[in-house]
C-alpha cells in the first residue's frame, strides 16, 4: 500500500509517539476492507508503539478503523482509506492520539477541553477535496482533547447509500448528533467558536481593548499576508483582521505558476503565508468579518467595524478582502446549493459519479472543471453565455475529444430546478433564437468568475461598476490612509504573485503615509536679533 519513501518518511514521524496506539479495523472481504487492511499492516510495522486488531463481526463501519490508545478516552474512525489529501490527517491523527502535541494555540485547546457536552461528529470527505482536511483534522484533534467529542471521518465515495439516503452533495459536509451542522471548509477556532456560544462576546471584547494599530491590514489572503509582512518588518505596530486566514487560495487545487514554486497546493500555501506572518510581532485576529469603514476623524484614526460588534482603530488600513465565486443569481441557484449546486468540481465532483452534470461557464476554470468533471460523471454539458468558449484553445481542443461532453454555447442559464430536496434540471435561453429548453441533470457546477468583497465598502470609498475598490498607482484609495490591494481592487490580471506584489506595494506606500504625516510641522524661522 505505502511505498518505500512514504514508509520511511511515516518511520520517521512515528518516532514521535510517546504512548501506545492501537488500531483497531472493522473489516469485510470487499476489496477495500483488503486495501485497508494492508495500510494498516504497513503503519503497525513502522514502530513497536503501534498495534493492530481486526474485527469483523461489529457494529462499525465496513472498511473503517479507529485509533486509540490504552488509558485514555478517545473515540477517532476513519471509514474509508484516507489517502489522497487525508494521509497528512491520517499522520496527525496518530501523532495526536499517540500523545505528540498539537501546534495549535494553547487558548483554543483549553476552550476545546472545556467544552461541556456530548458532541458526536460524522464528517463526509472525498479523497479529492482540498478543503476537507481542515476540518476532519479539527475535529479529529478535538476527539483527542475532550472524551465527549467523538468523530468519524468518512469517505463519500465509498460510503455511496449513506451519502444519497442523507442527500449529501457537497464536501465537507458535518453531521452533528445526527443532523446537519455545516457544510464547507472550517478551522479549529470556528468549529469551537460554534460550539461555545460565548467565545463571540468574549473575542469582541478583547477586541475593543487593543490599542490602535499603525497599519491595520483587513484580509488574510496572499495580498493581506505581504503587506503585513512589509508593515511588521518596519517596527511598527500591525494587525491582521480575516474572516479566514488565506482567503482564495484555500479554494484552490493546484498552483503551478507561483514563481520559483513549480507545484503547490492551496492549503499548503495558505498555511504558509499565516506561518510567515505569525513569525513577525503582527496581531493576527481570525474569523472577524469587517462590516463598515468609518474615515479618519479628530483623532487622525480610521475605524473598522466588525460584525461582533467590536470596532478596531489604526492610522493606516490596507483593505485587501480578496473575492469570492461568482453565483448565477437565477431562482434555484440559492434554494439548491449544497443540494446540487456546486462551485468546487474538485470538492464536490466525487459525489456525482455516474450521474449528469451542467458546467457553467466557458472560460479556463470553466473547462478545466468540466474536463476533470467527465472523467468522474456519466455526462457532462457545458453552458456558455458568449458566442464561443473563451478557455485557451489547448483546453478546448481536450475538451472537445471527450466522448461524454456537450456544448452549448450563446445559452443564458435561467432557472436550477429542484424537487425540494435535490437539483433535477437547468432551463436556459437560447440567445439567439430566444427558445428556452430544460435540460434534466442532478449536478451545476458554476464557475463564471470573481465578485469582490466590497459591499461593505460602498458610500465609504470609491469602487468601479464592477465593484472594485478604484486605488492609484500606490494603493491609495479615494480615502486619506485608507489603501488597497488584491483581487478586491482595480488592478488587472488576479493572479497570487500580483497579489503579493499589490499588497507590499500598499504596505510601503502606508508607512510612507505614516511618515509623511507623522513628521513636525515646518515652522518660520525666528526673527535675529542684531547686537548693536
Amino acid at each position: 500500500m505505502l511505498d518505500e519513501a512514504l514508509k520511511t518518511q511515516l518511520q520517521a514521524y512515528l518516532e514521535r509517539l510517546t504512548r501506545p496506539v492501537h488500531l483497531v479495523a472493522s473489516l469485510d472481504d470487499s476489496d477495500a476492507s483488503a486495501e485497508m487492511l494492508e495500510l494498516l499492516n504497513d503503519i503497525e510495522g513502522l514502530s513497536p508503539q503501534v498495534s493492530l486488531e481486526v474485527r469483523r463481526h461489529d457494529a462499525e463501519r465496513k472498511p473503517s478503523f479507529a485509533i486509540t490508545s490504552p488509558g485514555q478516552d478517545i473515540s477517532l474512525r476513519f471509514a474509508g482509506l484516507p489517502m489522497g489529501h487525508e494521509f497528512t490527517s491520517l499522520v496527525l491523527a496518530l501523532l495526536q492520539v499517540g500523545g505528540h502535541p498539537s501546534k495549535a494555540a494553547a487558548d483554543v485547546i483549553e476552550q476545546v477541553k472545556s467544552l461541556e457536552g456530548e458532541f458526536r461528529f460524522e464528517t463526509y470527505f472525498s479523497l479529492s477535496c482540498q478543503n476537507c482536511p481542515d476540518v476532519v483534522q479539527a475535529l479529529n484533534l478535538m476527539a483527542v482533547l475532550n472524551p465527549g467529542i467523538k468523530h468519524v471521518a468518512i469517505d463519500g465515495a465509498l460510503f455511496q447509500d449513506e451519502v444519497d439516503s442523507r442527500q449529501v452533495m457537497s464536501v465537507p459536509a458535518v453531521f452533528l448528533n445526527g443532523e446537519l451542522f455545516a457544510y464547507g471548509r472550517m478551522g479549529l477556532e470556528e468549529i469551537v467558536a460554534r460550539l461555545d456560544t460565548g467565545a463571540e462576546a468574549r473575542e469582541a471584547a478583547k477586541i475593543a481593548k487593543k490599542d490602535a494599530f499603525d497599519v491595520l491590514v483587513v484580509g488574510g489572503g496572499p495580498a493581506g499576508a505581504a503587506a503585513a509582512i512589509y508593515a511588521a518588518r518596519k517596527g511598527i505596530r500591525t494587525g491582521v483582521a480575516a474572516e479566514r486566514f488565506g482567503g482564495q487560495v484555500l479554494d484552490t487545487m493546484a498552483i503551478e505558476n507561483f514563481i520559483s514554486v513549480q507545484h503547490t497546493e492551496g492549503p499548503k500555501l495558505a498555511a504558509a503565508l499565516e506561518q510567515h506572518v505569525r513569525e513577525y510581532d503582527v496581531d493576527v485576529m481570525n474569523l472577524q468579518r469587517a462590516e463598515a469603514l468609518v474615515p479618519a476623524g479628530a483623532d487622525g484614526l480610521v475605524e473598522v467595524k466588525l460584525a461582533n460588534g467590536a470596532s478596531l482603530k489604526s492610522k493606516t488600513v490596507i483593505l485587501s478582502t480578496g473575492a469570492r465565486w461568482r453565483q448565477m443569481n437565477v431562482p434555484g441557484e440559492n434554494e439548491y446549493r449544497n443540494k446540487g449546486v456546486a462551485y468546487c468540481p474538485h470538492c464536490d465532483g466525487p459525489l456525482f459519479k455516474g450521474k449528469r452534470v451542467a458546467v457553467i461557464g466557458g472560460g479556463n476554470s470553466g473547462v478545466e472543471a468540466a474536463i476533470d468533471l467527465a472523467g468522474i460523471v456519466s455526462h457532462v454539458t457545458l453552458v456558455e453565455f458568449d458566442g464561443k468558449l473563451r478557455a485557451d484553445e489547448v483546453l478546448q481542443r481536450k475538451l472537445r475529444s471527450l466522448p461524454n461532453v456537450t456544448i452549448i454555447t450563446s445559452a443564458q442559464t435561467t432557472e436550477v430546478l429542484g424537487d425540494g430536496q435535490k437539483v433535477v434540471g437547468l432551463v436556459f435561453k437560447d440567445r439567439v433564437g430566444g427558445d428556452s429548453h430544460r435540460i434534466d441533470l442532478e449536478g451545476v457546477f458554476v464557475q463564471i468568475g470573481l465578485l469582490p468583497n466590497t459591499e461593505w465598502l460602498k458610500g465609504t470609498v470609491e469602487l468601479s461598476p464592477r465593484g472594485e475598490i478604484v486605488v492609484d498607482e500606490r494603493g491609495q484609495t479615494s480615502v486619506p490612509g485608507v489603501f488597497a490591494a488584491g483581487d478586491c481592487t482595480t488592478v488587472p490580471y488576479k493572479q497570487i504573485v500580483i497579489a503579493m506584489g499589490e499588497g507590499a506595494k500598499a504596505s510601503l506606500a502606508a508607512f510612507d503615509h505614516l511618515i509623511r504625516t507623522s513628521a513636525p510641522k515646518e515652522t518660520a524661522p525666528a526673527e535675529v536679533e542684531t547686537a548693536v
